[in-house]
Order: C-alpha cells, then structure tokens, then sequence
C-alpha cells in the first residue's frame, strides 16, 4: 500500500514538473533549437559529399556514373518519404516519430562510415535518405505547432537558417574533414551529433499525436518508389560501361517500361483514393501548378550541376578537398543576405521581378562555367558562384510566395509537402541526367582528341621525343620505357582535357535547361502592387 501510494505521488509530481516545463515561455525555443539539430545534418548530408565523390572514387575504384548514385540514392529516398512522414506521425506521435528518424539516420551515417565498396554505401545512403526525410518535415510541422501564428514566421526564419548554413557550410566541413582525417569521417560526424539530438529530443519535446488519423495510401507509395527509382536507373545506366547495349538495351527498356507502368498506376490511383499520398489535385491551382514545374526545371539544372565543380576543382585543378569545398561558402552568404531582401522586392513589387532575374542569373552563373579549362583563374570560378549565391536569394521567396497565394488554408500543409518532394525528385533527376551526359560527352570529346593526333606529323615527334628524353632524365630507364612514358602522359592529358570539355558542356546544358523556367514565370498570375495615394493638400 505505502509503494503504491509512494508511486503515485511521484507520478503527479512528475506530470506537474513537465506540464510546468512545457508551459514555460522558453520552451517553444529549446525545441526550435532541438529540431534545427535535425534540419542540419538532413541538408548537410545532401552537400557534404559533393567534395569527397572524388576521394570515393578513388578509394573503390569506381566511375562518375557509379557514384552519382551516392547522391541520387540520398535525393530520391528523401523525396519518397517525404510524403509518408505527415501520416507517420500522426499515428506514431510527432516526438517519437522525430526520434526514429535521428536515429534512422544516424544509423545510416555510421554504416555508411564503414562501407567497404561503392554499392554497399550507395545501400546505406538510402537508409540515411529515409531518416532524412522524416526529419524535415516532421521537424518543421513540430515547429508551426509549438509556436502560435504571431510569432511562426520568425520561428520558420530560424528554422531555414540551419537548412541554408548546411548548404554553404556542408562543402567546407566535408572538405577540412577529408583533408584533416579520411572520407568516412564526412559520414562519421553525424554520429555524436545525432546521439545529442535524440538525446536533447528526448529531454526537451513533448509528445503530440493527431486525434483523427486518415488510411495511409499503400498503393499510391509503392507506385511512386517504383516509378522513380526505375526511371532513373535507366537515366543513369544509359552510357555505363557494363551497358553495351546503350538505351535501347533490354535493361534500359525493362526500366522504362516499369518506370511507366509504376507512374500509371501512380496516377491513377492519387486521383481516385480517398485519402491520397499527394493531392495532385492541388497541381489544378494555376500559379501552384506552374511553380511546381519551376521548380523541377530548377532542380534539374541546379541541383544536378552540384557534383560537377568540386570534380572538376579536385581532379582538373588539383584543389584539395578543403579548398574545393571552401568556394561555396558565399554562395550560402549571399543567398542569406538576398533571401529577405527579395522578399521586400515581393511585397513592393510583382513578386515576378526578383523571379525572374534570379533565374536569369542562375542560368548566367551556369553559362560562366562552361568556360572552364585545365588553367582556369581562382577568380574565374567565385564569378560564377557569387552570380549563383546571389541568384539564389532571388528565387525561392517570391517563388514560393506567388505558389502558395491561392491555397487554402486547410490544404497548405499537403501542399508545402508537395512543393519539398517535387525540388528533391528534379535534383534527383538532375543528378542523373547530368551524370549520364558527363559520361557521354567525356567518350564523344576523348573520341575526337584521340582522332585529332596525328601520330605521324613531325611536331608530334619533336614533343614525344621531348617528353621521353625528359622522362628517361628524371626517372631512368631505357628509352622504350621513356617513350612509353612519353605516350602515356599524352594520353593522360587527352583524357583530363577531354574531361574539361565534358564538364563544359554539361554546365552549358544546366544552363539552358534553367533558363527555360523564365517562360513559366512569366505565366504565373499575380496582382498589380497598387501604390499608395498622397493626400490632397488644401
């Protein structure tokens, strides 16, 4: 009797002590700095690899089109989540589903330190693209509900600072930590950080779960990952080495063709559930619809050029990871000063303008860069990525401003989940389509160099001789080992200028692709600021 009545007097005054720890005025900024933990390391973890694809390479011996993969995997996984994670929480509690995900993806970070060659980590990537998209969305519903409407929008402020660091701060810390230890440490980091955000997770929230729950569309979900997934193995093994059937390879058709039977069937079963994955309905608002496709032409030719500089810095320049990593830092900080500034243009001007421009100077930024070569200036390079960082800034405020305007209350939480899953599916896209087009173009540039050469011609001679008596000086040998030297490093420049001029042209594509989504832009339907009149004077 007295551990029982013991028992409950410690019960009660637990309950007290918490609901006093919930109510306190702090307590909504504890957890906004508890979710932006989480929010960190799911962006950074889409960044920081982009500086060690090199070192992974090399590590495993793998090609471009093997290790793209290491991003698409973390893209496309993160994009197929990201709608399950609303339903997830309602029926698991937003606190413990928030916990999963940390731990999902710190798991996932610690297996992908210990990978052993490039499939098993592409495998460990998706599990980390799983917990990643949980973490964003739940993380930011946790935030909009914690805090009340008069003080949300400085919250969410707060909230994509921490998205918008990871971006500049991924390629800088990746860098230092590939230089400074070894590639599996961009991955390891995660670790202690993770484990102090479940931890801090489990102190600080406090468990929330929806009264009302809805049926969870199993078909819509497995249609949509079979859909995406197959669409771009075929994208992305078109011009594989072990594909020598090209596209129209059985491989490459079997993709295709389950990719279009998984999107048949996606379709149809979004527009007649009951309780769909994604409200596609909500593509019928016109300026919603049209942002929506912005925002995938944005994503293809933005996210999908990501991976090409810091190859292009480490392998063409010979940058280490730290320095490749170190030229993206102002493209976070410009695009944190426009970020507002562009907002103010929205409020006082057609939201358009700062649209529009931003995505012309994006596209400039991507053209800058297609005139890359083996002995490009430092100064070259941070053109183009000052344009871009700036660019930035102008883009998704108004974007997102003109693509919500019509959406009602009610339906703005599916369709802010739905503008999120449509950017990640076109980086993933871009990821692919670019990565399959570099290794198209460095065959058809390698091709015409190798036929350029005229082995015969006496200028070729002198510069062989040259080259192996050089090499028989520095490094000995007789003069058949020379003159296989002498072609050799022949080869090898071939091969890094026709890698240049493949990086070229996939720069120069990202930028056309980008430049289209102008014509969307100036589709979008907005009202006319009206300007204030000045009072008469008597």
């Amino acid at each position: 009797m007295s551990a029982l009545f013991h028992r409950e007097v410690r019960t009660a005054l637990t309950g007290r002590f918490e609901s006093l720890h919930h109510e306190h005025v702090s307590y909504r900024w504890w957890v906004l700095a508890n979710v932006m933990i989480g929010t960190f390391m799911a962006v950074l973890d889409a960044t920081i690899v982009n500086v060690g694809l090199p070192k992974i390479m090399a590590a495993f011996g793998a090609d471009v089109d093997k290790v793209e993969w290491i991003m698409t995997a973390y893209l496309l996984v993160f994009a197929v989540m990201l709608p399950t994670s609303g339903w997830v929480a309602d029926h698991w509690g937003y606190k413990r589903t928030y916990i999963g995900a940390l731990f999902v993806f710190t798991l996932g970070s610690f297996l992908c330190g210990l990978s052993w060659d490039e499939d098993v980590l592409i495998a460990f990537r998706v599990l980390q693209g799983v917990g990643a998209g949980f973490l964003m969305p739940v993380g930011m519903a946790i935030v909009t509900r914690e805090f009340p409407p008069e003080k949300r929008g400085i919250a969410l402020g707060f909230w994509s600072i921490s998205a918008a660091a990871s971006v500049s701060l991924g390629p800088l810390i990746g860098g230092y930590l590939i230089d400074n230890l070894n590639w599996q440490a961009i991955f390891d980091v995660n670790v202690p950080v993770g484990i102090l955000g479940i931890f801090a997770t489990l102190v600080i929230q406090r468990e929330y779960r929806t009264a009302r729950t809805r049926s969870f569309d199993v078909v819509g979900f497995v249609s949509m990952a079979v859909f995406l997934s197959f669409l771009l193995l075929a994208l992305s093994s078109g011009n594989s080495g072990w594909n020598t059937g090209g596209w129209t390879s059985g491989f490459i058709l079997t993709c295709l063709s389950i990719a279009l039977a998984g999107f048949v069937v996606f379709i149809i079963t979004e527009l007649t559930v009951r309780h769909p994955l994604i409200e596609l309905r909500l593509l019928r608002e016109f300026n919603f619809g049209v942002s929506n496709a912005v925002l995938f032409i944005f994503g293809l030719g933005m996210f999908g050029s990501t991976f090409l500089l810091p190859l292009y810095l480490q392998n063409s320049l010979g940058y280490t990871a730290l320095q490749a990593g170190s030229v993206f830092l102002p493209v976070g900080i410009l695009q944190g000063i426009m970020s507002p500034v562009s907002g103010i243009m929205s409020d006082r001007l057609n939201p358009k303008v700062p649209a529009v421009i931003g995505i012309v100077l994006l596209a400039f930024s991507l053209y800058l860069n297609s005139f890359l070569s083996l002995y490009s200036e430092h100064a070259q390079i941070m053109m183009s990525l000052y344009v871009r960082g700036f660019a930035l800034g102008l883009v998704f405020t108004p974007l997102s401003t003109i693509a919500l305007s019509g959406i009602s209350r009610d339906r703005m939480a599916q369709a802010s989940g739905l503008f999120n899953v449509i950017r990640q599916v076109g980086g993933s896209f871009g990821v692919a389509l670019i990565g399959t087009m570099l290794t198209r173009r460095v065959i058809f540039h390698s091709s015409m160099y190798g036929q350029a050469v005229d082995r015969y011609s006496p200028a070729f001679a002198r510069m062989l001789a040259a080259v192996q008596h050089q090499a028989v000086t520095v490094v000995g040998g007789t003069m058949a080992e020379g003159a296989a030297r002498a072609r050799a490093v022949f080869g090898a420049y071939i091969g890094r200028q026709a890698f240049v001029e493949a990086i070229n042209d996939d720069f120069l594509i990202a930028a056309g692709i980008t430049i289209l989504g102008v014509v969307p832009i100036l589709a979008l339907r907005t009202r006319r600021k009206k300007r204030a009149v000045p009072p008469a004077m008597d």
